[in-house]
């Protein structure tokens, strides 16, 4: 008998083995692929490791600005792809060596929901069958198809996250379909390595979670960078290569040598046996509590299966959750302070409220920003651009209740507003804060003296 069950490796599954093996408890790790899940595998470090090949090549190209000179700067494809399957390689085996080091049994294969009997919760996997006093339902999520007219007779030139990491070769031309995190990092790599990239986006404006006013300038650097943005526009077939969309009552078509689909993601709840415990579902995902608990007794769900914030660091929190819960710490998940991040060149970072979502909650706030080059260290380092950093407060209290940033390197700073935001610090305790000299992150005091 163990004390959990975990069906899926990714940010939740392992971090909340990894946490559940460090406090005493017997776990055992389901995992039918990759122990990192989408997240390690074919999400966050492959497509970070590429993109920093492709900023990397970027920086060469343009090092005249910094006094330094190069000639026949130029990339190979093929390494930076080879380079990406190393670097996960490295961090996969680095998982594994946690299961092992916290004592937990990771079993490789397809497992199945049998049901709840008397001795506990049964999972098979493996033609094993393993009972459990709780189980912990890590799934994640896949992409999203549509039912595009089309789609699915385009073949091999239709690509998703999955397919377009192992391209062999760099396409001249391609097609993104949705302007979305994912499809703009991936726009955003290309470009840089000098194709020629089109994005088609159904809402006003890309990245629709982000703020609006960060997004607009984004597209527009991007614009600038050769990347076709064509808002409000609705795809409404797919024929071989080339994408037809409706935009203000006419219809275009684009051509590219690949097409990517990038339009979301959903949980997976299918193909596991999750309908022999009557987990209740909600739009589409696992419905949780704070605890994560579902409406099933000892049955809990982490990560991208409830739908809720699908992020790996959003998992991973989630994860551990659970565990602090199951060995007698009260603990309760928290979504006021989760970043995120858009890994482009120059990146975005942003926790809590944004104008939009302040105003349509009817917050009432007051916002003051700042172009990034108000900190020395950054314009030391980007002869090339700005940026902007944006801090919204609370009318009443003052308190901090959301961080957004435009220019590099706005995700290695954001942790410190996410601390800002979660211990409900207001814009006088800010000012208290002591920031080192010369960084970035200078600017976001810069920005609180402004206020």
């Amino acid at each position: 008998m163990y004390d959990l069950l975990i069906i899926g490796g990714g940010p939740a599954g392992y971090v909340a083995a990894e946490r559940a093996g460090q406090k005493g408890l017997k776990v055992v790790l389901f995992e039918k692929n990759a122990l990192g899940g989408v997240c390690l595998n074919e999400g966050c470090i492959p497509t970070k490791t590429m993109l920093y090949s492709a900023k990397t090549y970027e920086n060469a190209l343009h090092g005249d600005k910094y006094g330094v000179f190069a000639e026949n700067v130029r990339f190979e494809y093929e390494k930076i792809v080879s380079r990406k399957n190393k670097v996960v390689r490295k961090l996969v085996s680095g998982v594994k060596s946690k299961m092992r080091a916290n004592n937990v049994e990771v079993v490789e294969g397809e497992a199945l929901i049998v049901g709840r009997g008397k001795n506990g919760i049964e999972v098979m996997c493996a033609g094993k069958n393993y009972f459990g006093a709780n189980l912990l339902i890590c799934t994640g999520s896949e992409a999203s198809v549509p039912p595009i007219p089309g789609l699915q007779e385009a073949g091999d030139i239709i690509l998703t996250n999955r397919e377009i990491l192992d391209l062999k070769e760099r396409p001249e031309t391609l097609v993104v379909i949705g302007g979305g995190v994912i499809g703009m990092e991936f726009a955003s790599f290309f470009n840089s390595l000098g194709t020629k990239v089109t994005v088609i986006e159904m809402l006003p404006e890309i990245l629709g979670q982000t703020d609006a006013e960060i997004s607009g300038m984004s597209r527009k650097i991007f614009t600038k960078k050769g990347i076709e943005f064509h808002l409000n526009a609705k795809v409404v077939q797919v024929e071989g290569n080339k994408v037809i969309f409706e935009k203000e009552g006419e219809t275009h078509t684009v051509e590219g040598d690949k097409i990517l689909l990038s339009v979301g993601r959903r949980p997976v709840t299918r193909g596991f046996g999750l309908e022999n415990l009557n987990v209740e579902l909600d739009r589409g995902g696992i419905k949780v509590d704070e605890k994560l608990r579902t409406n099933v007794p000892n049955v809990f769900a982490a990560g991208d299966v409830t739908g809720f914030s699908l992020l790996a660091h959003t998992a991973s929190r989630e994860g551990e959750v659970v565990v602090n819960n199951l060995t007698g710490q009260d603990d309760r998940m928290r979504y006021s302070a989760v970043p995120g991040v858009v890994y482009i060149n120059p990146e975005i970072a942003g926790v809590g409220e944004t104008e939009e979502t302040a105003k349509t909650k009817g917050i009432d706030y007051k916002v003051v920003k700042l172009p990034m080059a108000y900190a020395g260290r950054f314009v030391a380092e980007n002869e090339r651009g700005n940026g902007i950093c944006k801090i919204l407060i609370g009318a009443k209290h003052s308190e901090v209740i959301g961080v957004h940033m435009l220019g590099n390197p706005s995700s290695e700073i954001i942790y410190g507003a996410c601390m800002a935001i979660e211990n409900e610090m207001t814009l006088d305790e800010m000012k208290e804060v002591i920031y080192p000299h010369p960084t970035v992150s200078e600017i976001i005091k810069e920005v609180v003296f402004a206020f």
